[in-house]
């Protein structure tokens, strides 16, 4: 790659998001970075952080599950930086239910935010990589895409349809030099989990996970990740 790679990360505001742009940050010279996320305070400090980093950095605020808002904000991008080189589809939300007791309005709003999200986004920039003949486009999925369990309807069907999604997009890239990853990790530590009672010490810290991302990247062009499994070393919990 020529010029310094554009690395956009959505949901950057927090948690894993935050870990994937501070590494990237500090380890890819001339990294110039798109965050997006809805918080636009928490999206203003991580970016300082990774403007300390060395990077260069712009915010855009976007509920990545509107139509209109993600294609305002890609505008915006290509307008700033030119295009996107590496696309991280990292938003989400979580939140768990019996199958009988979750409400549709809940779980439209979990669907959209993990799935909707992915396919919006990628949507917008993938025509662009297909004509430049090079990006690299990660889905960031779960052990919930992978397996379901108790109390995880619209979560599983959400990450379920995540894998789903970058598994298609992947048999359409193939041979086009554009790459596609899916990532499922497990217990991952993140301001979400906080008052959940389980210790930190028993999940992944989101620095871990986020390194995976930028191994997968630094892999010579003539290889593709297309799915990888983290997990705690204890098992989840």
């Amino acid at each position: 790659m020529t010029r310094s790679p554009v690395i956009l990360v959505t949901g950057a505001s927090q948690g894993i998001g935050a870990a994937i742009a501070k590494v990237f940050a500090a380890e890819v010279r001339g990294a110039r970075l798109a965050l997006v996320a809805r918080n636009a305070t928490n999206l203003a400090a991580v970016a300082r952080a990774c403007a300390k980093l060395g990077a260069t950095v712009e915010v855009f605020p976007c509920d990545v599950s509107g139509e209109s808002d993600v294609a305002a904000m890609a505008a915006a991008v290509v307008k700033r930086f030119g295009g996107v080189d590496v696309l991280i589809n990292n938003a989400g939300v979580f939140a768990g239910a019996p199958f009988a007791e979750t409400k549709v309005t809940e779980f439209d709003r979990i669907v959209a935010a993990n799935l909707r999200s992915a396919f919006l986004v990628t949507r917008a920039f993938v025509p662009a990589m297909l004509r430049r003949k090079r990006g690299d486009i990660f889905f960031m999925s779960s052990i919930a895409g992978r397996a379901a369990y108790p109390n995880g309807a619209a979560y599983c069907a959400a990450k379920f349809g995540v894998t789903g999604l970058a598994a298609v997009l992947r048999a359409e890239t193939k041979g086009t030099g554009v790459r596609v990853c899916c990532v499922h990790p497990g217990a991952t530590w993140s301001p979400s989990w906080a008052q959940s009672g389980v210790a930190e010490t028993r999940m992944m810290p989101a620095a871990d996970v986020a390194r995976a991302f930028l191994d997968v990247f630094r892999l010579s062009r003539r290889t593709v990740v297309e799915e990888i499994v983290l997990r705690p070393q204890g098992g989840d919990v």
